[in-house]
């Protein structure tokens, strides 16, 4: 859990848009979200092959252009 103090004559709007960035660096939300349901090993390490097959062929499909 995120905990910000509000600065001195800091206003609201400030202190929202730095709480906003801790949360997107931190990547908060896809934690959160990555945890609703439960998925598989095998899943997990299934979809981790696809990615990687496909970003292979992006850079086999992206140096044959150069």
């Amino acid at each position: 859990m995120l905990i910000l103090k509000r600065r001195e004559k800091e206003s609201i709007d400030k202190l929202l848009k730095r709480f906003k960035r801790k949360v997107r660096e931190t990547r908060l939300i896809k934690d959160i979200r990555s945890n609703k349901e439960f998925i598989k090993p095998s899943e997990k390490r299934r979809k981790q092959i696809q990615k990687a097959t496909y970003k292979q062929k992006q850079d086999i499909r992206h140096n044959k252009n150069f």
